[in-house]
């Protein structure tokens, strides 16, 4: 893989309890496939996906079509890897916040996980979305959606009730992240341009490298 291959490289970082279904979920997003087998992942993994983002040009006109490769990095909730995963925090640029609907520890263990991000990502107030995920166990599900979109709505982020299993709003969470994120990569760079910028529509955003990626919150 080269560098002229994509417009911009994407991390995003799933983290929560384990066994709440983060590398299914992941999985899902990528290869479009599930396994039913629960793997415990140890330290860090992670996948790749190539998409195309399309930004919205001046009065909500058609913008530009960019080519983005997302990097999806899988953390391991287990206390033991906490000080490895929390080092992944800072190069992330958004976060996929889980718990599981079948499990009201996983989802008390939310507000643990958004102080361990407000204390360790890039900012104080990173792009992150919430995920209630195992949608489709409706008869096991302990965790109610008023009660999570209440705590996602404390925290001013989105909230998206997802099935790894049947890959039911998986790919809008994602996206949902994803336009969060090049929104505000965006904003930084009308941000720092000079005041002798042209004005108009969005242009095309120089390449994003990994340590260039952060900007003022």
């Amino acid at each position: 893989m080269t560098d002229g291959d994509y417009d911009y490289l994407i991390k995003l970082l799933a983290l929560g309890d384990s066994g709440v279904g983060k590398t299914t979920f992941l999985y899902r997003y990528t290869d479009n496939k599930f396994n039913p087998k629960f793997i415990t992942t140890v330290g860090i993994d992670f996948r790749e996906k190539r998409v195309v983002y399309s930004n919205s040009g001046p009065n909500g006109t058609a913008g530009k079509n960019f080519k983005v490769h997302l990097q999806l990095w899988d953390t391991a909730g287990q206390e033991r890897f906490r000080s490895l995963t929390t080092a992944f925090f800072r190069d992330a640029m958004g976060f996929l916040l889980m718990f599981d609907l079948t499990s009201q520890q996983s989802f008390l263990n939310v507000r643990n996980w958004m102080s361990q991000l407000q204390a360790n990502a890039y900012c104080e107030n990173p792009d992150i979305v919430l995920i209630g995920n195992k949608a489709d166990l409706s008869d096991q599900r302990e965790v109610q959606e008023k009660q999570a979109k209440e705590l996602a709505d404390k925290y001013g982020i989105p909230y998206f009730e997802t099935s790894a299993a049947t890959g039911s709003d998986v790919d809008k969470a994602v996206v949902t992240l994803l336009d969060l994120i090049m929104k505000r990569m965006e904003q930084c760079v009308q941000k720092t341009a000079p005041e002798s910028a042209n004005g108009g529509g969005s242009g095309k955003l120089e390449a994003v490298q990994p340590q260039e990626k952060k900007c003022a919150c």
